[in-house]
């Protein structure tokens, strides 16, 4: 009769601390390489607004409507702005900080001017490139006029290169 070959099950089946540490690294590359991805596309879409949604809690009451006198300019530090009110009544919420390196613009009354202290850019009422270095007007946000109150949206500035009408709030 023939025998059967008996397998040997008490083998050591140890890898070598060469061996393990080799597949420890390959599995930190492949998580590694997993966040980076992650990372990478966070970053590509992290700029991408919620379309036609307004964030309430941003949105903050400047003052009554007859607060604001025509043709003045009045600061909201607090919101990092400052509400104009142009000779037809319109408005105009404008960032106060200047588009050359982020400096916080002054508003002259003698001269009818934003100032940036820094390089000295300055801007007009309505936010204009006067004197460069900086590259274009003032920053905007969004203005709300409901029931006689001025609102501001802080939540979106509106970045553009000169001033428009059709970027006035009337009541």
């Amino acid at each position: 009769m023939a025998r059967k070959k008996k397998i040997d099950v008490s083998h050591n089946s140890s890898i070598s601390r060469r061996v393990f540490f080799n597949r420890i690294w390959r599995l930190l590359g492949v998580v590694a390489a997993f966040e980076a991805t992650v990372l990478f596309f966070a970053f590509l879409f992290s700029g991408e607004k919620r379309r036609g949604k307004t964030d309430l809690s941003q949105v903050k009451v400047i003052g009554r409507l007859d607060d604001f006198e025509p043709n003045t300019v009045y600061p909201y530090r607090s919101g990092q702005l400052y509400l104009v009110r142009l000779r037809d009544g319109g408005f105009l919420a404008i960032s106060l900080k200047c588009t050359h390196l982020g400096c916080s613009v002054r508003w002259n009354e003698d001269s009818e001017r934003f100032v940036c202290p820094c390089h000295a850019s300055q801007f007009d009422k309505t936010g204009n490139v006067l004197s460069p270095p900086a590259p274009r007007a003032l920053d905007l946000f969004e203005v709300f006029l409901e029931d006689g109150l001025v609102k501001v949206d802080l939540s979106k500035k509106l970045k553009r290169r000169f001033f428009e009408p059709s970027q006035v709030t009337h009541v």
